[in-house]
Formats: structure tokens, sequence, C-alpha cells
């Protein structure tokens, strides 16, 4: 019988993976991989035990619930309707609809409840009712194991929000979509998990390959994260990878900022296997308000986003605050790490450079086998394999000190860049090397 058991696969992981192949094609035909970590290296830690997403075929979402939700003036947010009938959807009402959202006349939101991801569509029409004070907002949305493909079905819910705005009661649409894409959850509420063959990993690799799974989230998303941030995106680097917990805050539209809170998780991708095992898993959780205050009490690292500006007095529950491009920490051990080293002004330079010829070579050349989104995912992804790689082998050497050079090596400043390391070697067990003095007075 064929052994399956390193097999199990993630959708966000294939996917991954897909994003890995085409940069390694391109980057072989253009000659530049000789630096590079091959495509082989890369792709072997992210064969591991996960939740897939169907029984059937490991490249399909599934959906776990359905709902369609409103927010009455008198009353407030309330679940109208769901399928199935038997979850917990205790609390669901506030992470589908934000708060101030009556603002607004439609938005989109990603949140998270439990161990599922959601995605909600909002819309808010006038109306003369005087129960409604004279609007009219829903929001329906779904749940899913994962958040990689659930913008696959924005098209669909913001076309159902519509409906539900237009004929309030009518289900008959939301119930067909539901069975159609439903999955069978275990009772203890764990995703899915489906061992693939040997015989059939060829076959995932070549599928995903295909180009309606190109990406894993909307085109565009982190070209708008880098002109958002600019260089403060190296601030974003540096606290993520040490997976500190970083809170967002925006007034209402929030969808674009759910979008930062993926980029942001993007940041701290690491390949090298082993590596990371020990620290804390930084999730994002997407939208958060007031009713998970308590959940975020006991988390030790996370990125999310919010539009209750109460939030920023509890500084207790956030190691980072982000209003707008204003990154800010009230941890004085944290502070030191906002100012960009020179290190950091040339990674950006570099980050830039790359985005700006692959533009040029998409205008000039046609090309639509790289994106910004591979470029971007890919450049942190490659610097953070450099810094841990460096780290392990000065530690596997006869003198385990980390020296100037070998923090040049890691493509960071000696000096700017020494605190940030410091924190480093103590969240991912590095803890046993030597620090050159050189450091302190470099």
């Amino acid at each position: 019988m064929t052994d399956t058991s390193n097999f199990i696969l993630s959708t966000d992981q294939l996917i991954f993976q897909q994003k890995l192949l085409r940069r390694d094609l391109m980057m072989r035909l253009k000659g530049t991989l000789a630096e590079s970590p091959s495509v082989s290296q890369l792709l072997s830690a992210h064969i591991c035990s996960a939740a897939s997403t169907n029984n059937l075929y490991p490249f399909i979402q599934v959906l776990s619930l359905l709902l369609s939700l409103c927010c009455l003036g008198v009353i407030g947010n309330m679940l109208e309707w769901c399928l199935p009938k038997d979850m917990d959807l205790d609390g669901v009402e506030f992470k589908a609809i934000a708060s101030g959202s009556h603002r607004v006349s439609t938005d989109f939101i990603y949140f998270r409840k439990g161990c599922y991801f959601g995605l909600a569509c909002f819309a808010n029409m006038a109306v003369e009712s005087t129960v409604e004070r004279g609007a009219r907002m829903k929001s329906v949305g779904i749940l899913s194991p994962s958040y990689t493909l659930l913008y696959r079905y924005m098209s669909f819910l913001e076309h159902q929000v519509r409906l539900q705005l237009q004929s309030p009661g009518h289900y008959s649409h939301l119930e067909a979509f539901y069975e159609d894409k439903r999955a069978l959850l275990p009772p203890s509420g764990d995703a899915v998990v489906t061992a693939l063959p040997a015989n059939a990993w060829s076959a995932a690799i070549n599928h995903s390959m295909h180009p309606e799974m190109k990406i894993t989230h909307p085109a565009g998303c982190m070209s708008h994260f880098i002109r958002f941030f600019g260089e403060q995106i190296m601030v974003l680097w540096k606290l993520a990878l040490l997976r500190r917990r970083i809170l967002i805050f925006s007034p209402p539209p929030v969808g674009v900022v759910c979008y930062r809170v993926y980029c942001c998780c993007c940041l701290a991708n690491i390949s090298i296997p082993g590596v990371g095992v020990a620290v804390p898993e930084f999730r994002p959780f997407f939208y958060v308000n007031v009713a998970d205050i308590s959940a975020l009490e006991n988390e030790l690292s996370y990125v999310a986003c919010t539009t209750e500006k109460i939030f920023e007095e509890k500084k207790d529950l956030y190691d980072v605050y982000v209003d707008n491009q204003n990154v800010k920490t009230y941890r004085d051990g944290l502070k030191p790490l906002l100012r960009l080293s020179t290190a950091d002004r040339e990674k950006y330079r570099k980050l830039t450079e790359q985005r700006q010829m692959l533009l040029y070579s998409q205008e000039e050349n046609g090309d639509c086998v790289s994106s910004e989104e591979d470029l971007f995912i890919l450049f942190f992804l490659e610097q953070n394999n450099r810094i841990f790689q460096t780290l392990s082998e000065v530690a596997g050497s006869p003198d385990p000190t980390v020296t100037q050079e070998s923090v040049r090596a890691m493509g960071l400043d000696p000096h700017g860049d020494r605190l940030f390391l410091l924190h480093l070697l103590e969240i991912y067990g590095y803890d046993t090397l030597l620090v050159s003095e050189q450091l302190c007075c470099s």
C-alpha cells in the first residue's frame, strides 16, 4: 500500500508551491537563479500535515457555512438565516458587519470565527421604514476552514446581498449555493484532512499552474500595500518576523484593510525545514471588535484590523498599533525597531527596483508569467531564508559567534539591526549563540 504520510497538503500550501514553480521557471529562463535557493528546497518545507479543502479535489475551496445578517436600527445586528443550523455562531453578527458600516454604502470584510475564516459582503440601502430607521443594511457571508480562496466567492456574495436588500427573506439561491459548495466536516469542527496519494502529486502540481489558480488573493492588493506603507514595510517586516501582536486601525470601509492584514502575514514566510516550529504561529485574525477582546487576551502572536478606536486604549492587547501609515508601540523594548536602518533602506530600494523592472517587463514584453504579488512574497521569503540559513551555519560552526560579517551576510545592519537580531535569536531559540562585542560599537 502506498505511503501517503508525506502528501497531506493544504490549499494554502499547494497554491504557494505553484507560485514557487512559476518563479523557478521564470528565473531559470532568465538565467538569474544562480544565487537563489532551488524550488525543490523551497517546496520541501511546505509538504506537511495540514487541512485540505476537499475530499475529491485538493484545489476546490469548500464551504462550511453560509449566512445572512441584517442590522436594524432599533434592535442592532442579528443573524437572519444560516446553513447548517447547528453551528455555534455566537457573535458572528458583529464580525460580518463592521462597526461604523452605516457610514458606507458597500464593503466587504474578512474575519475569523473559531477555527474558521469568513468573508462577508455588506450593502446599505435607503428605505422608507420606521423600523429600519430609513436604512436597510445587510451582509451575506461564508465560513470556511481556509481563507485562501474565499475571495473567489465575492462576486456571488455581492450579488446576493443586493438581492437581500431588494427582496428580504428569499434564501433559495443561498440554499442551492451551499448545497453545491459545502464540505462534510468532522463533528469536532476541525478542518477536513485529505491524503494525496503519490501518483497524484505531479498531477496536483501541474493543475496548480492553471491560470485560474495564479493568485491566492485579489490581484493588486500587495502592490497597493507597498505604495501605502512605503519604507515602513521594512518595519512591519521585522515586527512580523518577531511574531509581535499587530493591530491595524482604520475607519470603514474595512475591506482593503483586511488585505493589509494578509500582506503582513506574507512578510513572515520561512521555508527552511525546522525553523520557527517552536515560535507562536503568526496567523491573521482579520477584522476584530470589542467582542474579540477576551480571545485576543490569550493570543501570543497575531495580526488583525479594527474600526473601533477604543482598541488603542487597550495597550495590553497589542504590541504594535498601526493608524493609517503611522506605526507605533508603547513598549520601550520595541521602540528602537521603528527606526529604519541603513540595511532596511537598501532592501526597500532593491524591492522598488525589482518592482519597476517587473512593471517595465510586463509593459514592454507582455510578461504575464510573473506578478507583483509573486515578487513581493518571494522577496521577503528569500530575505527570511537568508537570515536563518546564516544563523544555522553560525550555530554549526566551531566558533558559534555572530560577527559583523555574518550579520551582513544576513542582509542586516550590524549596528542599526543589533536589537532586532537579539530579539530574533531569543525568539527562534538561537540564544546559545554568542554575539560579538563588535556589534555594540560598530
